[in-house]
């Protein structure tokens, strides 16, 4: 590396510091995949749950805006893995659209990888964090929560799209990320060490979670039987389809891509679809402060199906159609599992504002699941509606 240019780049991240402007350390990094311009703002972005996310801004017309992220090895201990992943699908990616254009006046867009100075994907700073950085997809926010009907069939078409994209990637090209990712008998044996390990003490809303978790243990497996007996079959997935990972163009309001792709790996496409279902049918989010007013809107759940299956009825089969219903069920149920057990664990996986965070997200959950059981029927009918 050049001495002198590393020299004047940590001058001008310690002037930036000095004038309040931006933290020294974040333009170092920062500068580490920036070959053309100066770094003029690195900002705070998005609200996710496991990686630190920063807008940089730099005075380079071509290309003004990337995301840069910290990685939380703690969660995904070979950062290598989802890179060499993030390349496969981008390619693979680019290949279909040559072959399968979009309609006219759609755009669909995958992360581009950035490089370091040194042509790395990766950059490993002194503190031994590990960064990279993604090309901004620029005319296109998200949303935490549905915004209307439109919005919810541009979600699921959202996913339908990645899905068919993909359909024809094997599996075995893509490495796995997490390990047990969306198993849930594995998330029930780690509950079980957890509590054991470190009872929670009594109160309504513990009492509640435990008793309601052990009522629901019993069908946790209902996927991966299913899987086992060979009526569902593995396909590349998303892992986290959730409504804020759904890209939509600032002006025409379409799906324009989705990201967050550290999860994409080989895995049951019940898991997205029941997912970003278990996502966007919760008017309230994620993050309510009221748990007990949360609802599955099928309304919602009928628009973001319409959009998926017109995306994804070519390779679906009859028995993907069958287990649905289970898939969204289990997975509310799931995560709620997941929120609670890190509650238990002292806050450890999810990132936590106050030490009962967790706990509140767990509840919603769980009466996100209530309210999924409540109108199975009604669900299964609006699946019907699309064979």
């Amino acid at each position: 590396m050049d001495g002198g240019r590393s020299f004047r780049n940590q001058k001008r991240a310690e002037n930036l510091e000095t004038q309040g402007r931006i933290p020294a350390l974040l333009v170092s990094i920062a500068e580490q995949f920036t070959p053309y311009g100066r770094v003029l703002e690195v900002r705070e972005y998005g609200r996710g749950n496991v990686h630190d996310t920063y807008l940089v801004t730099r005075d380079w017309p071509d290309e003004k805006n990337f995301i840069l992220q910290r990685l939380n090895t703690r969660v995904f201990r070979n950062p290598q893995r989802i890179m060499d992943n993030l390349g496969v699908v981008t390619e693979h990616v680019g290949q279909r659209l040559k072959g399968h254009p979009l309609a006219e006046g759609r755009r669909w867009e995958v992360p581009q990888v950035l490089l370091t100075r040194e042509g790395k994907n990766l950059y490993h700073d002194s503190q031994g964090q590990v960064w990279r950085a993604l090309r901004f997809i620029e005319a296109a926010q998200t949303y935490d929560t549905i915004q209307n009907p439109d919005h919810a069939r541009e979600v699921g078409f959202a996913l339908g799209r990645f899905h068919r994209l993909l359909s024809d990637l094997p599996g075995v090209r893509l490495a796995v990320t997490l390990e047990g990712f969306h198993v849930t008998p594995g998330y029930l044996r780690h509950f079980d060490k957890v509590i054991s390990a470190n009872p929670p003490a009594p109160g309504a809303a513990a009492d509640y979670a435990l008793d309601f978790i052990r009522q629901r243990r019993s069908w946790a497996s209902v996927l991966i039987e299913a899987q086992a007996k060979g009526r569902l079959k593995e396909r590349v997935i998303h892992g986290d389809p959730k409504v804020n990972n759904v890209l939509l163009d600032v002006v025409t309001g379409q799906a324009v891509g989705m990201i967050d792709l550290d999860t994409v790996q080989p895995g049951l496409v019940h898991y997205d679809i029941g997912d970003c279902l278990r996502s966007g049918c919760n008017p309230l989010g994620e993050e309510t402060e009221n748990p007990e007013a949360v609802y599955f809107d099928l309304h919602l759940c009928r628009a973001i199906l319409q959009g998926y299956f017109t995306e994804a009825r070519d390779f679906l089969t009859p028995a993907d159609y069958a287990y649905i219903y289970a898939a969204v069920r289990l997975l509310a149920f799931e995560l709620g599992l997941r929120f609670f057990t890190d509650f238990v664990a002292g806050n450890v996986y999810f990132r936590a504002t106050n030490p009962e965070h967790n706990l509140r997200r767990a509840l919603v959950q769980f009466r996100l699941t209530e309210s999924i059981e409540s109108q199975q029927a009604e669900i299964e009918a609006i699946v019907r509606d699309f064979i």
